[in-house]
């Protein structure tokens, strides 16, 4: 299988060489940029770009403006790498349609296994994997979604819940477990974000939406 390219944006070179090195290792092609300017150039020039591991502080354009400029073009996963422990940020990274945030210092595997989780779910790894049910269907590895017939636009974030819920088609879920699962992000108090993802998903299913059932006081479950 031709190797998946991944973008590693952050201004300090020794962190760079570290991921690049690391994932090298373990057939990846990595592609650098050492501030968010260059990171757009990158991602502007290379269509085949299936990951971008991004570092919020940096000069010229922060993690944040690339992560809100890409999303405008891609549903490309990102995966956020920070020094930063802040709540509130990792909030806004996963309402900006981040898929993973990973605080420094942190171990390559753990890295590695990070990556290798996102882009199973993101089909870049291949699959045939076809879920149907209550007129939606998905199919995993081209990341297509219908409801009723009617091609549905959904972000990576929104793609990964509903193939949880369908995946789990019957079973009452948390909001803790969907984060866990969905997120691949122990979270710990406020589960709002999922609320707001849900909220999202079922307007663009249409009457497809009324599959996912809320369970009042614990979370959601699919049924149909």
């Amino acid at each position: 299988m031709e190797e998946l390219k991944i973008l590693v944006v952050d201004d300090e070179e020794r962190m760079r060489k570290l991921v690049r090195d690391y994932l090298s290792r373990n057939g990846y092609q990595v592609l650098e940029a050492a501030d968010g300017e260059a990171a757009m150039d990158l991602f502007y020039q290379d269509k085949d770009i299936a990951l971008i591991i991004l570092d919020v502080m940096m000069p010229r354009m922060d993690g944040w403006e690339v992560c809100r400029e890409v999303r405008q073009n891609s549903n490309v996963p990102i995966i956020m790498l920070t020094a930063r422990g802040d709540e509130k940020d990792e909030l806004l990274g996963f309402e900006l349609g981040v898929e993973d945030y990973i605080a420094k210092p942190f171990s390559p595997k753990i890295l590695l296994a990070r990556v290798e989780a996102v882009l199973r779910r993101s089909g870049a790894t291949g699959g045939e994997d076809v879920l149907e049910a209550g007129g939606i269907r998905v199919d995993k590895s081209a990341h297509l979604v219908t409801s009723n017939g009617e091609n549905v636009d959904l972000s990576f974030k929104e793609f990964e819940l509903l193939v949880y819920f369908m995946e789990n088609k019957g079973i009452a879920l948390s909001r803790e477990k969907i984060l866990n699962a969905v997120w691949n992000y122990d979270y710990y108090g406020d589960a709002r974000t999922i609320d707001t993802h849900v909220k999202k998903l079922r307007s663009k299913l249409g009457a497809g939406g009324e599959h996912i059932i809320t369970i009042w006081g614990m979370g959601y479950k699919f049924e149909a």
